[in-house]
């Protein structure tokens, strides 16, 4: 048997996932990357897996493919995420079923199958989730009920997730981030988006994967909540 560690990123094509998937791969894990738009990886120690997390035929495709690849799961990072924001009586039943879709049901059925495989297997594991700073700091500034709806719902679920599994050695925890600088916000949106945060500027992709990393190599951590927002958990 492999003894390898195995982390599994999904949304992992661009972006925060794609330096996830770069970080765990430089701890010496191997890596399935999961996202609807994947290519096939030249490194061997990274498995890629194209599906639309809301489909409970991807995550099982996901697991499946660590296991026959790597023989186990270490890690899930649930970094697969939709952000929409609008004025509430402007999202259509459209909007609410794509952000439930890969934001709550993406979440449920990858992590409900991980958990279960590092369950059968020695050594606990670890869950981490990529929330936002906005289910705990409204602002009306960027109205955005759904995804404090399904965010908020991720942050409740990694408290509860990690209590449930304290004493089975698996680890819980999110990463709650500001307004980061990727290919989700054009340029042309940079300047107003760094006014929300009282550090004045935006975050780097960087910054959520140390925290990812911080999560991963911190064993006493569970339950926790990591905010990475430039300070906007804190006030305005």
């Amino acid at each position: 048997m492999n003894s390898q560690k195995v982390a599994i990123v999904t949304g992992a094509s661009q972006g925060i996932g794609a330096a996830v998937v770069d970080a765990y791969r430089k701890l010496g894990y191997g890596v399935v990357a999961v996202s609807r738009t994947i290519a096939p990886s030249t490194d061997p120690g990274v498995l890629t897996v194209q599906g639309d997390v809301a489909d409970r035929a991807t995550a099982e495709r996901a697991v499946a493919a660590a296991v026959e690849g790597f023989g186990r799961v270490d890690s899930l990072v649930n970094n697969a995420g939709i952000f929409v924001a609008k004025p509430f009586t402007d999202y259509t039943v459209d909007d609410y079923a794509a952000v439930r879709g890969v934001n709550i049901d993406g979440f449920f059925h990858i992590t409900q199958l991980a958990i279960e495989r590092m369950l059968a297997q020695d050594g606990g594991g670890h869950v981490v989730s990529i929330t936002t700073s906005l289910v705990d700091n409204a602002d009306a500034r960027v109205p955005s009920v759904l995804a404090s709806l399904s965010k908020g719902g991720l942050q409740s679920a990694t408290k509860s997730l990690a209590i449930e599994y304290a004493k089975r050695g698996i680890r819980v925890n999110a990463v709650s981030p500001g307004t980061i600088k990727t290919p989700m916000h054009p340029e042309e949106t940079h300047e107003v988006l760094a006014g929300l945060h009282p550090v004045g500027r935006l975050g780097e992709i960087s910054d959520v994967v140390d925290a990812v990393v911080f999560l991963e190599q911190a064993p006493f951590v569970t339950g926790e909540i990591l905010h990475v927002d430039g300070g906007m958990s804190a006030g305005h």
